[in-house]
């Protein structure tokens, strides 16, 4: 059994405005020409240099920020691996170039590592390696993919895997069915005095608070999504959408693509239906308010996290100098 991958950071020249994103950071090589091989796992499970990462119940075993990855000759090969791709960072125990495999449990594998250490995404990946938390990512998205894809769309028979676990081919019409990723918005409205405006979902705690987000429509442009999903819960009308940034969400199948925008006024009312409540708040108010613990925002591994930060200068648990960053 080996432990970890790499450890170097993405470099900041990469980084998007609102900085490094938690599970934006992959840097593995996904070999999209390589994994299309025929005999690709035949080859690849007798190599002692082959990493496999285990997945079961959306968690991975981890033991201090780090993935506990086993070699393949030591795993029985299952029915439908997964191949992640190959490492391009360097680190002691894997080189650069060794391939990584992805094997799903039904049930947390305890002769793995102890169930305490399987760990999900959310935990850990703030805490990891650029290219550790980017397999994870990878991981997760393509296992919950096939999870929800087992059948044809066009004529419902069982789809069969290819090209690495990357492609559905249903042998009933020869069609293909590739993994599919729905775009969502997530945007930081502000208002002339420079305040941020966070909404509270139905289904969380009555205290937590968050910035707005919503999935883009068919035939919809990203700024159009900005601008009816913050006035379809809000009843805030905003103008002037800048991208600044995006990462995967994979729970179950999300890009979240980040925005900034300006309200044209600021009276807000919540829809009633999936925001129970929504307002204003400048830095100290929301610095007090965490302080106090009378509300909670989003996680560190959350884009929405990092628009806040972005807004509000700096970590949250710091009031900026002067208020402003």
């Amino acid at each position: 059994m080996t432990r970890g991958l790499g450890t170097q950071p993405v470099g900041a020249t990469s980084l998007p405005p609102i900085g490094s994103l938690p599970l934006a950071r992959g840097t593995a090589d996904r070999g999209s020409t390589f994994r299309t091989a025929p005999d690709l796992f035949d080859r690849l499970w007798e190599q002692p240099e082959t990493r496999v990462l285990h997945l079961a119940q959306q968690r991975t075993p981890i033991e201090r920020n780090r993935l506990i990855l086993s070699r393949a000759t030591d795993v029985e090969r299952p029915a439908n691996p997964i191949y992640l791709g190959s490492t391009v960072e360097q680190d002691a125990e894997v080189p650069v170039g060794t391939h990584v495999i992805l094997v799903e449990h039904q049930d947390i594998q305890t002769g793995i590592a102890p169930e305490k250490q399987w760990t999900g995404l959310r935990a850990a990946a703030a805490a990891m390696s650029a290219q550790e938390s980017g397999l994870f990512v990878q991981a997760l998205a393509i296992s919950n993919w096939h999870a929800v894809h087992t059948h044809c769309p066009r004529c419902g028979h069982a789809t069969e895997l290819t090209d690495g676990g990357w492609v559905r081919r249903c042998p009933n019409d020869e069609s293909l069915h590739y993994p599919r990723t729905d775009p969502a918005i997530i945007v930081a409205v502000t208002d002339e005095e420079d305040r941020i405006l966070l909404g509270s979902s139905a289904s969380w705690p009555e205290n937590r608070y968050s910035t707005l987000a919503g999935f883009v429509e068919p035939g919809e442009s990203l700024e159009a999504a900005v601008i009816r999903e913050v006035e379809e819960e809000s009843g805030v009308v905003v103008h002037s959408p800048e991208y600044v940034g995006s990462q995967p969400w994979p729970f179950p199948a999300s890009l979240m693509l980040g925005f900034t925008a300006r309200a044209s006024h600021s009276r807000p009312v919540p829809d009633g239906v999936e925001i129970r409540d929504v307002r204003w708040f400048s830095r100290e108010e929301l610095f007090n308010g965490l302080m106090e613990e009378r509300i909670s925002v989003a996680s560190g591994a959350s884009i929405a996290r990092a628009l806040i930060e972005h807004w509000y200068g700096g970590p949250l648990d710091e009031m900026p100098s002067a208020g402003r960053p």
